[in-house]
C-alpha cells in the first residue's frame, strides 16, 4: 500500500497538506522557468511575475510581454488559479477535520469517563502524577486525570490517558471525573493548601472515597489527615530515607526496588480475604499459600488494627483481613483467581 495512504486507503491531513504545497511549489517553479525562457527575465523578476499572475492582483508587468509570453500567462492563470483553489480547499478541510476530530475525541472521552465506576482519579499531571499514571497503566487500573494546565493536554493525548481539563478543586470538575462513583482519589497537586482543600471537597462529595494525598511538610500530614485523607505521602521524605538507606544498606534498597517494580520476577501485592472463602478461619500455616502458590505472607492488617509485620504461623485469617504477599506474578495471579 502506498505510503501516502493510511490503513483505510485515505490520505491523512498532513499528507494532503504536503501534496498541496508540493503542487503549489511546482506551479511556481514552472512559472519562473517559463518567464525566464520566454521573456528572458532574471529569477527575481520571474518570481514576481509568477506570483502576481497566480494571485491575479493585476500589478503591471516587468516589461511588455511577447505573444508567447501572453499565451503562457493565460495557461498559467488557468491552471494556477485552479490549483490555488485546490490548496485553499485542502486547508479548509484540514482545519475543519482538526476541529471535528478534537470535538469528537473530547465527546468520546467524556462519554467513557461518564460510564466509569469504581475507578481512580489522579489530580495533577506533574512529575508525581505522571509517575502514578504510568504505574496505573502497567496494572491496567481504570483511571482519569484532572489537569488544569492546558500545556499538558498534548502529553495526555499522546499518552492515551483519559482526562478532564480544569481545576481539581472545583465541584463541577470533580463531578465530570466521576468523584461520586470513584474508588480512590490520588491528590498530587504541587500546592499543599490545594491538596488540603481538594481533600475536604472530595470527602464531602464521597464519604467512602479512599483519598491518598501528597504533603511537603510534617504539619501538612496532620492537616490532610484532619481533612479526611486516608493516606498521606511525603515524596521528599521518602526520597531522603531511600537515599540514606542506599548509602547504608544498598542491598536492601536494591531488593525493595526490584520487588516494587517487578524487575526480579518477584512482586509485592495485597489481597483481601473474601467472605466465606476457604481462607477464612484458617491459620497462616494451614492456608497452604506457600505450598500451593509459592507466595509468602509478610504482613496482615486486621480491621481497625495496625499492620502485623511478619505474622506468626498461628495467626488466624478473618474475612476482610488484608494480606500483604510477596511472590512471583503467576502465583499472585493464581491466588487472585482462586480466592478473588
Amino acid at each position: 500500500m502506498s505510503s501516502m495512504n493510511n490503513n483505510n486507503g485515505q490520505m491523512t491531513s498532513t499528507q494532503k497538506l504536503q501534496l498541496a504545497f508540493a503542487g503549489l511549489t511546482m506551479i511556481i517553479l514552472i512559472g519562473m522557468v517559463g518567464f525566464m525562457v520566454l521573456e528572458d527575465y532574471n529569477p527575481a523578476d520571474a518570481l514576481y511575475m509568477t506570483i502576481i499572475t497566480l494571485s491575479t492582483v493585476g500589478f503591471s508587468e516587468v516589461s511588455p510581454l511577447h505573444v508567447s509570453g501572453k499565451i503562457f500567462v493565460i495557461f498559467l492563470i488557468i491552471f494556477g488559479v485552479m490549483f490555488t483553489g485546490f490548496v485553499v480547499t485542502i486547508l479548509g478541510q484540514v482545519v475543519m477535520e482538526g476541529q471535528f476530530n478534537e470535538i469528537y475525541g473530547r465527546k468520546k472521552m467524556e462519554r467513557k469517563i461518564t460510564h466509569m465506576k469504581n475507578h481512580y482519579i489522579i489530580a495533577g499531571y506533574g512529575r508525581v502524577g505522571r509517575q502514578v499514571a504510568i504505574e496505573f497503566k502497567k496494572k491496567n487500573v481504570p483511571f482519569v486525570v484532572i489537569e488544569r494546565d492546558i500545556n499538558s493536554v498534548p502529553d495526555l493525548y499522546k499518552d492515551s490517558i483519559l482526562f478532564i481539563q480544569g481545576e481539581a478543586t472545583e465541584d463541577e470538575t470533580l463531578r465530570k471525573a466521576g468523584i461520586e462513583s470513584a474508588h480512590t482519589l490520588v491528590s498530587t497537586l504541587p500546592d499543599e493548601a490545594q491538596n488540603v482543600y481538594l481533600t475536604l471537597t472530595a470527602r464531602f462529595m464521597n464519604k467512602g472515597l479512599n483519598i491518598i494525598a501528597r504533603a511537603d511538610y510534617d504539619d501538612g500530614i496532620v492537616k490532610l489527615k484532619r481533612a479526611g485523607a486516608n493516606h498521606v505521602v511525603t515524596p521528599h521524605v521518602l526520597g531522603g530515607i531511600r537515599m540514606a538507606m542506599a548509602t547504608l544498606r544498598p542491598n536492601v534498597v536494591d531488593f525493595m526496588h526490584s520487588t516494587s517494580l517487578g524487575e526480579s520476577g518477584l512482586t509485592i501485592e495485597e489481597m483481601r480475604v473474601p467472605l466465606n472463602s476457604s481462607l477464612q478461619g484458617k491459620s497462616l500455616k494451614d492456608s497452604n499459600l506457600k505450598q500451593d502458590f509459592g507466595v509468602t505472607i509478610i504482613g496482615v492488617k486486621k480491621q481497625h488494627q495496625e499492620m502485623i509485620i511478619a505474622p506468626g504461623p498461628d495467626l488466624i485469617l478473618d474475612a476482610d483481613d488484608i494480606m500483604v504477599l510477596i511472590g512471583h506474578e503467576d502465583g499472585l495471579e493464581n491466588i487472585s483467581k482462586s480466592f478473588g
